[in-house]
């Protein structure tokens, strides 16, 4: 597997090579969908008016923070936290999902989204969600390879990108 390590964090497994550069393009690509649709030509934000703003605005605000507090608590637990060596990081926001910044950054598009009502910007979140699941899957190899049994546990108990209503039964 071709991955990228974090010489200032040697504690972490890796990542995938292009993960934060495929980021980079989506969150680019996204924002010129969202903004040209949004605030210039406005071709598909028609739906904006079924729901009332203070609704769209009042949700979006809730999304918008839960992404915040997802991705913060995430990146302080990977990248705040000094650990001797690699391990699952099952604590904080890892105890709903094992995603939390990808959770999190899934949810600023949606928020976005929902303050403009934009479906462009919609549709192009199904390929981020697709490519953010594409990325977590890549490097949850990475994990399964590291950690074996206690990552295949915890994969059992904790959802990928949302929180898992229910635990899976072994079988």
């Amino acid at each position: 597997m071709s991955t990228k390590k974090h010489a200032e964090h040697p504690h972490l497994t890796g990542e995938h090579r292009w993960g934060d550069a495929i980021q980079l393009v989506l969150l680019i690509i996204f924002l010129t969908i969202w903004i040209t649709d949004s605030f210039i030509f406005h071709f598909s934000t028609s739906f904006k008016e079924a729901i009332p703003e203070f609704l769209r605005i009042t949700l979006a605000s809730g999304v918008l923070f839960t992404a915040w507090i997802l991705a913060r608590s995430g990146m302080k637990a990977v990248f705040g936290t000094k650990r001797e060596k690699p391990e699952v990081i099952n604590t904080g926001a890892f105890r709903l999902v094992r995603h939390p910044i990808y959770t999190g950054a899934i949810l600023f598009y949606l928020g976005a989204i929902l303050i403009t009502g934009s479906l462009s910007a919609a549709a192009f979140w199904l390929v981020i969600i697709t490519t953010y699941i594409w990325i977590a899957r890549y490097e949850e190899q990475i994990l399964t390879v590291e950690f074996c049994d206690e990552y295949k546990a915890y994969k059992k108990k904790t959802g990928m990108l949302f929180p898992r209503l229910f635990s899976r039964v072994s079988r």
